[in-house]
């Protein structure tokens, strides 16, 4: 199907820019609340199922193993932007299981923040540490460790880490997860596409624990507390996944996957939400977002006027001026 357009760009009194896509907000059993285009189609929800692949790492005892605190969680949830507290964080990580960069299979990209590229580029060059799903990758190596199978190849789709990840999106989801619908993500592991209503009803799943085990209930509590503790480890400064934790707190749970994706979960409602832009526009999937928090969670002023710039952001030029708007359409 041809999904509607949910988000406008302005500029001046026309529309520059559209964007298309699809929403599903959904509870832990299933029953879908709120749906707007192809929520039964699959997608791959890259790094936005991050927290659910950290599961196998807190089940394990792994995490409990090398004495990982929220800081830790987060970072094995986030994508990071790279400045040196995450980096720090990360070494951490591998250094209480005995390991260094070197045992990173995640590639190599400078920092997301631009600023702390800018920092590192006077000093040294970029290394895996600053890739942003380096926490996720320290995470799958101590989960290894833990297990006392080889970690060199973490990585790839036979390894036990990566067995282990693909059954717990699998239980969390329902979603079957065959080679029909496996890929490669960028950062080497495996990636899987799920249909946006089974993510929903994931993120639903992961935030209440109605319907999973006690075990993988009590390590997606761990989890969702950390990320919404410590949200600038999940992201940055400056970005939306932190903002609007920071916002809200433990009230609103969200991550960001590249093109366009996020999931995400309201837990005093019982919802989990996931969502993709067609054309994988992070500003567009933003808008959705936050439009959609906003439209399920009770908030006070103070939280509305918080979230107002996220739900409808300004657009200026380099000398600052206000020249348009991004706008989400009414089918939010």
């Amino acid at each position: 199907m041809t999904n509607p357009i949910l988000v406008e760009v302005m500029r001046g009194p026309l529309i520059e820019s559209r964007h298309r896509g699809a929403v599903a907000v959904a509870d832990a059993s299933g029953r879908v609340v709120f749906a707007v285009g192809g929520i039964a189609a699959p997608v791959f929800p890259r790094s936005a199922v991050k927290a659910l692949q950290a599961l196998p790492l807190v089940e394990s005892g792994a995490a409990d193993r090398f004495g990982f605190g929220d800081e830790d969680l987060a970072l094995a949830c986030a994508s990071h932007s790279g400045e040196p507290g995450h980096v720090a964080v990360v070494e951490r990580m591998l250094a209480s299981a005995g390991l260094d960069a070197a045992a990173l299979c995640c590639g190599t990209h400078w920092p997301m923040s631009q600023s702390a590229a800018y920092a590192l580029a006077k000093i040294g060059t970029a290394s895996a540490l600053h890739n942003n799903c380096s926490g996720k990758h320290a995470g799958f190596l101590c989960l290894a460790c833990a297990l006392g199978v080889e970690h060199a190849d973490y990585w790839r789709p036979e390894h036990a880490v990566q067995r282990e990840v693909r059954a717990a999106i699998e239980d969390v989801t329902g979603a079957v997860l065959g080679a029909d619908v496996c890929a490669t993500d960028g950062c080497s592991v495996p990636t899987w596409a799920i249909p946006l209503e089974n993510l929903a009803r994931g993120f639903a799943k992961f935030a209440t624990g109605q319907g999973l085990a006690s075990s993988r209930a009590a390590a997606a509590a761990r989890l969702m507390r950390a990320c919404v503790q410590k949200p600038w480890y999940v992201a940055g400064t400056g970005r939306f996944c932190t903002e609007i934790m920071q916002i809200f707190g433990a009230r609103v749970f969200v991550k960001t996957g590249a093109e366009g994706v996020y999931c995400g979960a309201l837990p005093e409602q019982g919802f989990g939400i996931a969502l993709k832009c067609d054309d994988g526009a992070s500003r567009a999937a933003q808008a959705i977002m936050a439009a959609t928090i906003a439209r399920f969670l009770p908030m006070s002023e103070t939280e509305r006027a918080a979230l107002a710039p996220f739900v409808r952001p300004v657009l200026r030029n380099w000398n600052g001026f206000e020249v348009g708007a991004v706008r989400v359409t009414d089918a939010i």
